[in-house]
């Protein structure tokens, strides 16, 4: 049976339940505790899993085939990942001395993961932790008037594609094809415009404030704040400037109608994740699932060693509708 550690029932816990005794097959652990797994995960917004004793990515994939059938290829991601597995991968590509923000997995894409599985094969010696922050609650801290502009605008993400920040054409879309990646881009909303020296610049506009398909909360789904510039250290946007000049960033974010969004508001947003946010050190062997519309997660700065994997399932459109009584701006744009 599973035995229940500690319960916050206000944000998405890390609800966590422990094993006493490691399956004698964690990756069949699943055929067993799948089922009560996932409904804890739409209970709870987070489960933690304790004790598996999860040792390689070919355990991981099959747990995680076991838990949500096949899961979902990554397309659009900013950063470059590893690919350990059919729709496994490792942990985004980041500098291990640099916290990665709060953000909702691929919150920009048309269709991104309603679930994600992590794994952590090896933990670090310090920090590293995948925190969590209730979409709900960061929604509630946040100023009403900022809620309501991001709510009837939507947000604004624009991207440069080059080979020497975040990722490239072909770690983002699969391809370098130019067709190919126009074919993607208009079929997922996405603004191109490739730049005389042959980089890509895109644009997308995305809802900020979506309602849960399931449990009908309202939760501030975005990635405005992480893909901001002023999330990034002063000196590196400083660089990015002066190398790529301030329309040739490699993402920024926007209102979406087009106005910037100003340090202080990106400062505050911060500030709200911070405030809901809930933090458990990993330890080899353990597996998280998180409801992606939910809880925002981020990766905290580490010392050491660290694998975690993670892969993405049960994909969703995650497009609120307007309100009957207050058309949307998207709707008219």
């Amino acid at each position: 049976m599973l035995s229940t550690l500690f319960r916050r029932p206000v944000t998405p816990a890390p609800l966590t339940i422990h094993e006493s005794a490691a399956p004698p097959d964690p990756a069949a652990w699943p055929d067993s505790y799948g089922k009560e797994l996932l409904d804890l995960v739409a209970a709870h917004g987070a489960v933690l899993v304790e004790g598996l004793d999860l040792r390689d990515a070919a355990g991981v994939e099959a747990v995680v085939r076991r838990t949500t059938g096949r899961p979902v290829r990554e397309t659009e991601g900013f950063a470059p990942r590893e690919t350990r597995g059919e729709g496994l991968y490792s942990s985004a590509v980041w500098p291990a001395n640099q916290p990665m923000c709060m953000h909702h997995e691929l919150s920009y894409a048309r269709r991104c993961p309603g679930l994600l599985l992590f794994a952590c094969l090896e933990a670090p010696t310090g920090g590293g932790a995948t925190a969590l922050a209730d979409a709900a609650a960061v929604l509630e801290a946040l100023p009403a008037a900022l809620v309501e502009r991001f709510a009837e605008e939507g947000w604004l993400l624009e991207r440069s594609y080059n080979d020497e920040i975040g990722a490239t054409l072909s770690q983002a879309f699969g391809t370098e094809d130019r067709e190919a990646v126009d074919a993607y881009c208009r079929a997922n909303d996405i603004e191109t415009s490739w730049q005389p020296d042959g980089t890509l610049r895109t644009r997308q506009r995305r809802a900020a404030v979506v309602r849960h398909p399931v449990s009908g909360l309202r939760c501030w789904f975005n990635q405005i704040a992480f893909l901001s510039e002023w999330t990034t250290a002063p000196e590196v946007r400083e660089f990015l400037i002066e190398e790529y000049g301030p329309n040739g960033l490699p993402f920024t974010t926007r209102y979406g109608g087009g106005d910037p969004v100003p340090r202080d508001v990106v400062e505050r947003i911060n500030e709200a994740y911070e405030g809901a946010t809930v933090r458990r050190p990993w330890r080899a062997g353990d597996l998280m699932l998180v409801d992606n519309l939910r809880a925002a997660h981020s990766r905290e700065a580490y010392t050491g060693p660290r694998d975690v994997l993670v892969a993405m399932a049960e994909p969703i459109d995650p497009v609120d509708p307007p309100s009957p009584d207050r058309p949307s701006r998207r709707a008219e744009a």
